[in-house]
């Protein structure tokens, strides 16, 4: 069931039909500055953007001390005995909502952590310690997202499919797996998009399917991954740029 607490009410209702820009740099991308993720945020907000998502609590401080956007947090952690990155823990969801996030975004697939535990599990953990804050559960299949729903999850995103070992093979958005979440859960949970995004058009058709909003990245913030997709299709496919897209920092 959607929230009842108003004032979590009233900031995912503002999200509305809008657009939220992912702003993230790594210290090994080619654009990285020490107020890129700042200058990100600064020109979303100018865009229209209605939200930000960021990595890092260094980068959300940074981004909340200069741009007053609701801010979707997260913690990029990597290890290389598993494929989860996305928040993995219960001190890195706190240290995301210390750093000024609203929304908490967690890695929510049935994937086991490197501490051994399945991703999903810290979703109910999260919501007992932190309650004040609004959960965004990373998903990469419809089950998980039935799973997220079922333990209270506010909103609900395919932004993992595509980075799981079951669809690691995919190449773009799957529209008919995001129109069938829509329909089955839009009473329950604020299903939103990410992952995949290129163009307006397949931010409005998104929309259209049902999203309450949609998150875009790379195609705005990352123009080292946009130059490499170019590249990518002029050579033949010779040079794989989501190689370089999922990379572990």
């Amino acid at each position: 069931m959607k929230t009842t607490d108003e004032r979590k009410k009233a900031l995912l209702e503002s999200f509305k039909n809008g657009l939220i820009v992912s702003c993230q740099v790594q210290k090994d991308d080619p654009i990285y500055t020490e107020d890129i993720v700042v200058k990100m945020a600064e020109a979303a907000k100018w865009a229209g953007a209605v939200g930000i998502r960021a990595n890092s609590p260094e980068q959300i401080k940074a981004i909340k001390e200069k741009v007053d956007l609701p801010m979707i947090g997260l913690w990029k952690i990597w290890h290389e005995d598993t494929d989860v990155f996305i928040t993995p823990t219960l001190e890195a969801a706190k240290a995301v909502w210390e750093a000024g996030a609203e929304i908490i975004a967690l890695d929510c697939t049935k994937q086991i952590t490197h501490e051994k535990t399945i991703a999903w599990d810290l979703l109910d953990i999260v919501k007992k310690e932190i309650p004040e804050a609004i959960i965004f559960a990373d998903v990469s299949s419809y089950e998980e997202a039935a799973h997220a729903i079922a333990h209270g999850a506010d909103i609900v995103a395919p932004t993992l499919y595509g980075y799981t070992k079951e669809t690691a093979h995919i190449e773009g958005a799957d529209y008919r797996l995001f129109a069938k979440m829509c329909r089955d859960f839009k009473d329950d949970v604020y299903m939103m998009m990410e992952g995949h995004l290129y163009t307006p058009e397949d931010a409005m058709k998104c929309i259209y399917l049902g999203a309450h909003a949609v998150v875009v990245g790379s195609a705005i913030t990352r123009p080292h991954l946009t130059a490499k997709r170019f590249v990518d299709l002029l050579g033949g496919y010779q040079d794989n740029w989501r190689e370089a897209e999922k990379a572990k920092h």
